[in-house]
């Protein structure tokens, strides 16, 4: 996807700096041609001999220089370029870019383009988190501007929260979301229907108490808003869920799994199936219908299996939607349990996901996924929710346009 793709990435000063000498490899590797605009607080943190090195070109740092404005340089180095990357985006170079600064070379080949412009923050989280800087990347996002992070956890500066610039094979699925957008236009899907479910469900036990889990919602929204992008008309079954109604999808609000199966058995017919919600597996036979007393003693309680959501929109019909594409939420053996599932449940594609404590993932912004579809497995760089929706989403308008409308189970 990469291959022969021109970037120019401009480095900013900040310690999460050092990040992009990384990224710049693994962008490299992948085929890509990288030019680096280094500003003068960038260099404080690396160096102009090793940014050369890694990108094989001249670093370009002085918009006075006379060597390369005899060509008008900072016009060339933006308009040469397929996309420009600001890693790290800091605080004060959003600022300057919100204001059409154009006092050095960045923000001068910033202002100067006509191409697409990816910027990947990192700032201590006050300064993140500051009206000023919120009121900035609003005012860029409506300009065009994207955006990928920055992600949560512990700072430099010793403080935790929101700030962290985004891991290089975060920001690289952005950069390759962003060429795989711009190559199949911006409705893809438009004429297609897809149904996605989302959230926890919640089994009541009596009035006050339910069986649930930890899922967020945050997943299955961004798959369906990524969909919607594209043109999709996008039905979303949501459980209980504190997420935002994606713009432009209709929106089923459920509780139970019996209640989220016909939801979307209501929803058909359908193109497209994505199952991302965490459905709860089992119900008490028999909910109370007063509040469960203490008496001394824990209550019995007789658990029933809910239906199988996905195995039964699965199985073989007149309304079996094209591409069914189930989600394998794993603790451990991750890709071998989805392999054994996808076979099970007889869906199309699966998604399978690590969601063992320690990788933050139910409630988490960010997301490592594996995508089987036949035989193949591929391996997804981990990255935020809203770029593995984005991903998956172009990976089905692909499968539509490459006419892959029968089932491919």
């Amino acid at each position: 996807m990469l291959a022969d793709k021109r970037i120019l990435l401009i480095i900013a000063g900040g310690i999460a700096a050092f990040k992009t000498l990384d990224l710049i490899r693994r962008l490299k590797e992948r085929g890509a041609a990288v030019r680096a605009i280094l500003t003068r607080g960038g260099a404080q943190f690396v160096t102009p001999l090793s940014v050369a090195a890694l990108t094989e070109d001249k670093v370009y740092q002085d918009i006075f220089s006379l060597t390369d404005e005899a060509e008008m340089g900072h016009i060339q180095l933006s308009r040469a370029a397929d996309l420009l990357v600001v890693a790290p985006a800091t605080a004060d170079l959003l600022a300057r870019m919100t204001a059409g600064l154009a006092d050095d070379l960045a923000t001068t080949a910033l202002l100067a383009t006509d191409k697409p412009v990816l910027c990947a923050p990192a700032m201590n989280v006050r300064m993140w988190t500051h009206p000023a800087t919120q009121h900035n990347l609003r005012v860029l996002a409506e300009r065009g501007t994207l955006f990928v992070g920055p992600n949560e956890g512990d700072m430099a500066c010793g403080e935790y929260g929101p700030g962290r610039m985004a891991e290089p094979l975060e920001i690289l699925a952005a950069i390759e979301t962003v060429f795989a957008r711009a190559g199949r236009g911006t409705a893809p899907l438009a004429g297609r229907r897809a149904i996605v479910t989302s959230g926890p469900t919640h089994e009541p036990i009596d009035p006050v108490r339910y069986l649930a889990n930890h899922s967020s919602g945050k997943q299955g929204h961004a798959i369906a808003a990524a969909l919607a992008e594209r043109g999709c008309e996008t039905v979303l079954v949501t459980g209980p869920t504190r997420e935002a109604d994606p713009p432009g999808v209709a929106v089923a609000a459920v509780t139970t799994a019996r209640e989220m199966l016909a939801e979307c058995e209501r929803a058909l017919p359908a193109d497209i199936l994505v199952c991302a919600a965490a459905v709860a597996d089992w119900r008490v036979a028999e909910e109370a219908m007063g509040k469960i007393k203490k008496d001394g003693g824990p209550p019995r309680l007789v658990l029933t299996e809910n239906p199988d959501i996905l195995a039964t929109l699965s199985a073989p019909g007149p309304q079996r939607p094209a591409l069914v594409i189930g989600f394998a939420a794993e603790t451990e053996n991750v890709v071998e349990q989805a392999r054994a599932k996808r076979r099970r449940k007889g869906c199309d594609w699966m998604l399978a996901n690590d969601v063992s404590p320690a990788t933050g993932t139910f409630g988490g912004d960010s997301n490592t996924v594996h995508l089987l579809r036949g035989d193949a497995v591929e391996d997804w760089p981990r990255a935020s929710k809203r770029d593995v929706g984005i991903r998956l989403a172009d990976a089905i308008a692909g499968h539509f346009a490459g006419g892959g409308g029968e089932s491919g189970a």
